[in-house]
């Protein structure tokens, strides 16, 4: 389980693609690696992945883990190469302070990069989706974009995109930052957003269906 609170971002050390199978890692900062094992759950850009090597370097842990074909059809993670920076978030110890919203690391899809408005201290970002999960968000309701807990600022159903607001601290946290016009970020939906609509389809459907 994670929380949406982004604790680091960390760049890509290594990978090594192979068939059907990529490997990558990355150096966690002291404050992240205290008690890490292997097998532990670490979220990268909101995706849950298991540590399957560590190795102790001057710059802090590094951890190596392996995204299967799926994952990688499914995420931005097939995109990543040495250098790349990565949103990363330890999961959550019992009776910890959620201060976002409650997180699986299952990733639902991607979403493109349509616009980027920004002011003075102010940032906002619309994405493009598929209206197969879309059909889960609502505005100021919660969504996580590449592992940050956000809240949904707007919705176009019609354009089949949501917007989300930034503030100075998540743009400085997070790799948002990086974004341009057409970057892919993952996409997790609110649970239960989204079994309330699973359920609310499904009755509509089964009285419509006696008539």
């Amino acid at each position: 389980m994670y929380t949406g609170i982004v604790q680091a971002c960390c760049r890509i050390t290594h990978t090594k693609k192979s068939p059907g199978l990529l490997t990558f890692a990355l150096v966690l900062p002291p404050s992240l690696s205290a008690q890490v094992t292997l097998g532990a759950s670490i979220a990268i850009n909101g995706c849950c992945f298991t540590v399957t090597s560590m190795e102790a370097l001057d710059a802090g842990l590094q951890v190596t883990f392996d995204a299967i074909q799926e994952t990688l059809d499914l995420t931005n993670i097939g995109l990543l190469d040495i250098g790349s920076r990565v949103n990363v978030e330890r999961s959550a110890k019992y009776d910890a302070e959620i201060g976002g919203h409650v997180l699986s690391g299952h990733i639902v899809g991607t979403a493109s990069v349509s616009a980027i408005t920004t002011s003075e201290n102010n940032c906002r970002m619309t994405f493009e989706g598929d209206p197969h999960w879309l059909r889960y968000v609502f505005e100021k309701g919660y969504l996580a974009i590449n592992g940050a807990s956000l809240t949904v600022a707007a919705v176009d159903r019609v354009a089949n995109t949501l917007a989300v607001n930034l503030i100075p601290e998540t743009l400085r946290q997070t790799n948002f930052s990086e974004l341009s016009q057409g970057s892919l970020v993952n996409i997790e939906v609110e649970s239960q957003t989204q079994v309330i609509v699973d359920t609310v389809e499904r009755i509509m459907a089964e009285r419509f269906a006696d008539h």
